[in-house]
C-alpha cells in the first residue's frame, strides 16, 4: 500500500511542480495553427472528393452508359 501511496504523491509532485505548462498566449497560438490547419486538410479533401465525383460520374460512368 506504501508503493501505491508513493506513486500517486511522486505523480501529484511532478504534475504541479516539474510540468511546464503553456501561457495563455501559446494556448491561444496552437489553438489557431490547429484550427486552420484542419480546416485546410477539410477543404483539400472535399476538392479531391469533389473532382473524384466529378471524373467518375461524368467520365467513366458516361463510358459504360452509351
Amino acid at each position: 500500500m506504501n508503493r501505491i501511496r508513493a506513486f500517486f504523491k511522486d505523480y501529484l509532485e511532478e504534475l504541479l511542480y516539474k510540468v511546464q505548462w503553456p501561457s495563455l498566449e501559446e494556448l491561444q497560438s496552437s489553438t489557431v495553427t490547429v484550427l486552420i490547419a484542419s480546416l485546410l486538410i477539410a477543404l483539400i479533401i472535399f476538392v479531391m472528393d469533389t473532382v473524384a465525383k466529378l471524373v467518375l460520374t461524368d467520365g467513366l460512368y458516361q463510358i459504360f452508359i452509351n
